[in-house]
């Protein structure tokens, strides 16, 4: 069963649905492929990276509400072994991370990028809009460095992520992480890993049905 993942990597929900998903495949005996598509929480262009809190506050009515809702989401990641650091969190457009997860994918490594681009945002406090800081990313899950230097500074699968940002709008994703589970049974929101265990089992009976 192929699951496609819908998400951006500066979504803490994502995070958490990207981790809770890998403890229902744990339980899960079936076959399936993970396949990262992009969405991006504000495409807006950051013209300087700031704190993250910052630009939360600023969007969500105040330094209090932001804090607030920092709270509440890292104590629900610690749930599942994740470390949040809103405090060194900086905000970033995320284009060019997916750019670079689509390379990855081709080259069998999407999946681990994935996870340290979370990490670096989240946790490490790195600009993940950064060029430089993509490209250190890239060579710690065993990138080349000069490939994915010229892929970056190229306009290399731009028109493509384009395409599937477009998509996914058109499909209806509108809030993220959604799964799609065999391409078109969807699963919104970083649900628990019972909640996908039991969804995983609903479709791979309905498919296996003739």
């Amino acid at each position: 069963m192929e699951i496609e993942i819908y998400a951006d990597v500066v979504c803490p929900w994502c995070y958490i649905g990207k981790r809770r998903l890998e403890q229902a495949l744990a339980s899960y005996d079936g076959e399936v492929t993970v396949r990262y598509r992009p969405f991006q929480l504000d495409p807006t262009p950051v013209t300087a990276p700031q704190p993250l809190l910052d630009a939360l506050a600023a969007k969500f009515g105040g330094r209090e509400r932001a804090e607030q809702m920092a709270g509440q989401v890292t104590k629900v990641a610690a749930g599942v072994g994740l470390t949040l650091n809103f405090d060194r969190a900086v905000s970033a457009n995320t284009f060019d991370a997916h750019r670079l997860v689509r390379f990855a994918d081709g080259h069998g490594r999407a999946g681990e990028l994935v996870e340290a681009l979370y990490r670096a945002h989240f946790t490490d406090g790195v600009d993940v809009g950064s060029p430089s800081a993509l490209v250190t990313l890239a060579t710690s899950v065993g990138l080349d460095e000069t490939e994915v230097r010229d892929h970056l500074t190229s306009d290399a699968g731009r028109r493509e992520v384009a395409a599937d940002l477009a998509a996914a709008h058109q499909l209806g994703v509108s809030s993220v992480p959604t799964f799609v589970l065999a391409g078109k049974y969807g699963v919104t929101g970083a649900q628990e890993p019972e909640t996908l265990l039991a969804a995983l089992a609903e479709v791979a009976q309905r498919e296996s049905t003739p």
